[in-house]
């Protein structure tokens, strides 16, 4: 099949550093081209690949300290996917809705996961004019906010099952990634782990959106010998530093759309602690996985209980469910569904040489 994935540009694919869409990209493509299907992923200039790279911007965004407006670049990103669009049997957008008017005035196959949060109040004047434009969720939760969405499917993401190796836990921490903001409650991780007397490495990164937050609320509560601020880690040091760990503190305050993290923890055999939101209770298994909790006591008693997890059932769990390989084989059959929905409907189009 050929297939052409579209990215974020924000994000080198895979990321250099923090970022959760490029990442999931990457994944997915290099093992769709190991399966033996033909992909093209229109990216970052800076990515890497097993597929056929189609740079639409010499480097990542965020990093482009000359990048004033990104928007731009995506949309001469949607110029080169609509010049090419007969080369490929299907087109997969991890792009939001950039296409969406695009996509509607022609009949090829085409899907877009949903990678973001949905709760937002404009969104739903998009999906109410779109209404027909195939998604995917990254779990079922996501979707309560656009009930009116074409879904056509939830598709977990999953990672490379070489990517991370078992861990011992040795380090006798309880681990903290993501980003210092809000809706990710650093602040309630640094109380668990001060109340359960255990320390606490936050390895995250500070946006400039959040840097106020960040100074105004958290700074001072990393003044504590039980408190390491490690900073922003990439790929190469996830292993170590969560497979060092007793446990991955999760404690959202927002309705999380997936949460790699957490599969990235599971993946090194570390139980999660993660509060009850988003797509937390179909992530985590607590007979395997870890705990869902609703409060700080809660949290505390479950850092607690961390002997009766097992950390090899954990790493098994996430290489059944967790895998790139499963992502991939879901993907193919929603590539293969929505081709088959679009011939019975009468489109036409030019078959992809």
């Amino acid at each position: 099949m050929k297939i052409a994935q579209i990215s974020p540009l924000y994000e080198s694919v895979p990321p250099q550093m923090y970022g959760g869409t490029e990442r999931v990209v990457s994944y997915l493509t290099d093992e769709l081209v190991r399966q033996g299907h033909n992909v093209s992923l229109f990216a970052s200039g800076d990515s890497v690949t097993r597929a056929k790279l189609i740079p639409v911007c010499s480097s990542a965004l965020r990093l482009n300290k000359e990048c004033v407006d990104p928007i731009t670049h995506h949309v001469i990103q949607m110029e080169y996917v609509r010049e090419m669009i007969n080369d490929f049997d299907i087109l997969h957008y991890h792009t939001d809705y950039l296409h969406f008017a695009f996509s509607q005035s022609n009949s090829r196959p085409h899907i877009t996961t949903l990678h973001g949060r949905l709760d937002l109040p404009d969104l739903k004047f998009v999906y109410d004019k779109f209404s027909h434009i195939p998604v995917v969720s990254i779990s079922n939760s996501q979707r309560f906010p656009l009930p009116m969405a074409n879904w056509v499917r939830t598709v977990y993401h999953g990672l490379p099952e070489d990517l991370y190796t078992l861990g011992s836990g040795k380090g006798g921490y309880a681990a903290f990634i993501g980003r210092i903001s809000p809706e990710k409650r650093v602040d309630r991780a640094i109380e668990i782990a001060l109340k359960a007397g255990i320390p606490l490495k936050i390895a995250a990164k500070i946006d400039k959106v959040d840097q106020v937050y960040f100074e105004k609320e958290i700074r001072h509560l990393l003044d504590h010998p039980l408190i390491e601020f490690v900073g922003e880690i990439g790929d190469s040091q996830k292993n170590e530093f969560l497979g060092n760990a007793q446990c991955l503190l999760f404690p959202i305050d927002w309705p999380e759309p997936f949460g790699m993290v957490m599969i990235e923890a599971m993946a090194c055999g570390t139980p999660v602690i993660a509060f009850k939101n988003g797509s937390v209770p179909e992530v985590i298994d607590e007979e395997f996985t870890g705990y869902i909790v609703s409060d700080i006591e809660e949290a505390v008693t479950a850092v607690n209980n961390l002997h009766k997890i097992s950390r090899e059932k954990c790493r098994k769990f996430f290489a059944e469910r967790f895998s790139a390989r499963r992502m991939a084989e879901d993907y193919v059959e929603t590539y293969l569904r929505v081709i088959d929905n679009n011939k019975s409907q009468g489109k036409t189009y030019m078959v992809a040489s």
